[in-house]
């Protein structure tokens, strides 16, 4: 995983009648990381999470469509602050760095869903998460 760049991609539904299915394309994980925590987690609309950056693990984000809703990041402290905007029927899947500071923000009017996978376990002694706002772009 190179440790310079934030990447995503849009995975397209190949889904039938029983529901939803967004298969990773396999180059993903090609590079990747063992995974050591895993945080699925929602945002109401209206709502931001992130907002911080670490100094250590390496994050993938799958992030499951539902409205509209928007991605912010930088490439490390004192680098430009970048976005993009989502709305469809792609799920959307992030690589982020260490060093570089990511939020999501729900600009639609339902729930957003989002699972966090990194490298490194979460200790709440010693957090590996670092606030820098960088939504507000």
């Amino acid at each position: 995983m190179d440790d310079a760049v934030l990447e995503f991609a849009e995975i397209d539904d190949s889904g039938d009648v029983r529901g939803s299915s967004f298969p990773v394309p396999p180059q993903w994980f090609a590079e990747a990381f063992c995974v050591r925590d895993a945080h699925p987690s929602s945002i109401r609309p209206g709502h931001t999470r992130g907002d911080h950056y670490h100094e250590v693990r390496h994050e993938i984000l799958i992030v499951m469509p539902a409205g509209r809703w928007s991605l912010h990041w930088d490439s490390g402290a004192d680098t430009m602050v970048q976005y993009r905007k989502f709305e469809g029927t792609a799920a959307v899947i992030i690589k982020v760095p260490p060093l570089s500071s990511h939020a999501i923000r729900n600009d639609g009017d339902t729930d957003l869903y989002v699972i966090g996978l990194t490298d490194g376990p979460y200790d709440p002694d010693s957090p590996d998460t670092f606030p820098r706002k960088v939504s507000g772009a």
